[in-house]
């Protein structure tokens, strides 16, 4: 008997392991498609939520491309006001998406007790407003905020939260606009009810409106029992603010909440608002490792809790790649070299990490499993040298100071970042050294953030004329082309 009830507890326990990798808990919530589970990764114990997708389901509900697209979407918008999607697994039957376990919860939990004080509903709108503003400089349009979809973490930051009916520009029609319905009523804009087109941006300026006179008033602006009375009322713009609201936070409301798209207040000019502006704090991030990384003192690199506090003093950058810079997997560091090796390495930069013939197969494609459900990734420029590593540090260095952008360095990775914002993002080049022998080394060059046609541009330009005197012995023979393909059969 005894063995048979450690049979079952080891079965039980079997299944509640995700590949091997993950530990399911308790059951936090499920919705038509998808249930989400409390979770915790048995390597680094670190707890986690897990949204657990049925691929019949989704299959024969002609979901296929949604859920690709809400991938997509959550690698795009990294940012330490929105929830962030670690990771995406698959079986035959299940996906998983891997996401940041928030322990708040909801933040329509705290407003269904009763309106906020003014400055802890400006302090959320104003993250708000940071975690929208940066997702439409990349294109993408959420389309269904709400408090119901906004999480607090143990800190009290906000953490914007499912992107399932997120848009992005390349779905615009013809006449510029989108043409889905879809949304919350109570925070829907006028211009969707009108059915004629709209614009995702200003679309979600109007919820943002809505949800902040819920946490300033405690109720909603635009309310009937009636449906479509209530849709009269947010066609005509009719809302009366309580008493207690000051003449300020008022006039910046009538901006949010007017009928008119064209004329209504954009994220640019909210952010210059008096109201809005009060205590405000830019936040300052980069992506390194997969990791947000924050930028809290000058150049000085501190990690001090995984997301900022009110009381940082940041400013802001929105620099956002998927990897910074990050180790090719296997590779080793000695910690034995010869003196003609140590020559070539300025004093305190470590040894660079060793290839030996498994690492260099590694850099096919082929096995890297990492795009399996994200965007097509950029295929990395490689080229052997000589030189030592710190000139070939220095010239990147150099090119980088000749087109103002920022330099990162860690060891032998070196990250190029630029400033101008596009739809993906400021353009992140990542270099790594990587030694083959105590006078030969590889260096691998990839686009990590950024327009990929600004990163050829550059590239044709700037980084190929730069460090072509370092190219010794030409690029390595290029590595079979063998991509992997997400397969929903």
């Amino acid at each position: 008997m005894a063995s048979e009830a450690v049979a079952k507890t080891m079965k039980e326990r079997q299944t509640s392991l995700i590949l091997g990798r993950y530990e399911l808990g308790m059951l936090l919530g499920h919705g038509t498609f998808a249930k989400v589970y409390h979770a915790r990764n048995i390597k680094t114990g670190e707890y986690v939520a897990i949204k657990v997708l049925d691929k019949e389901r989704i299959l024969k509900s002609g979901l296929v491309a949604h859920i690709k697209r809400e991938i997509a979407i959550l690698r795009r918008v990294r940012h330490p006001y929105i929830v962030q999607l670690f990771e995406v697994m698959a079986t035959k039957t299940k996906i998983y998406f891997v996401m940041e376990y928030v322990r708040g919860g909801e933040l329509f939990g705290k407003v269904a007790k009763g309106r906020l004080k003014e400055d802890t509903a400006r302090r959320y709108f104003q993250q708000l407003i940071s975690a929208v503003g940066f997702c439409h400089a990349r294109g993408v349009f959420h389309r269904d905020l709400k408090p119901e979809n906004l999480l607090l973490d143990e800190n009290g930051n906000l953490k914007v939260s499912d992107f399932g009916l997120s848009a992005v520009s390349d779905q615009i029609q013809q006449d510029g606009l989108f043409h889905t319905f879809c949304g919350t009523p109570a925070y829907v804009a006028p211009e969707v009810l009108s059915r004629k087109g709209y614009d995702g941006s200003k679309v979600d300026i109007w919820s943002c409106g809505v949800i902040l006179f819920v946490l300033m008033a405690g109720h909603l602006p635009f309310h009937d029992q009636n449906v479509m009375v209530m849709y009269r009322k947010i066609y005509r713009g009719e809302f009366r603010c309580p008493r207690w609201f000051s003449s300020d936070l008022t006039k910046l409301l009538s901006r949010l909440l007017d009928t008119n798209p064209k004329t209504r207040i954009t994220i640019p000019q909210v952010m210059e608002n008096r109201w809005f502006k009060t205590g405000f704090r830019h936040v300052r991030f980069y992506v390194e490792n997969d990791e947000l990384v924050h930028n809290l003192l000058d150049d000085k690199i501190e990690k001090p809790h995984p997301y900022p506090r009110d009381d940082d003093d940041a400013s802001d950058s929105g620099c956002e790649s998927d990897s910074s810079i990050a180790s090719c997997p296997g590779t080793t560091t000695s910690s034995s070299s010869s003196s003609s090796s140590g020559e070539r390495r300025r004093p305190g930069l470590p040894r660079p990490a060793s290839l030996n013939a498994f690492d260099i197969i590694s850099f096919s494609q082929g096995c890297d499993l990492s795009g399996l459900f994200e965007e097509k990734g950029e295929e990395a420029s490689r080229f052997l040298s000589g030189e030592p590593v710190p000139e070939i540090i220095s010239k990147l260095e150099e090119i980088a100071k000749l087109v103002s952008f920022t330099v990162r360095k860690k060891d032998c990775q070196v990250s190029l970042e630029g400033t101008r914002e596009g739809e993906k993002g400021p353009l992140t080049i990542a270099a790594e050294i990587f030694e083959l022998t105590p006078n030969l080394v590889m260096v691998e060059v990839k686009k990590k953030a950024g327009d990929r046609g600004e990163y050829e541009e550059f590239c044709k330009k700037e980084l190929k004329p730069g460090l072509h005197q370092l190219i010794t012995f030409g690029s390595p023979p290029a590595l079979p082309n063998i991509t992997s393909k997400v397969s929903f059969d």
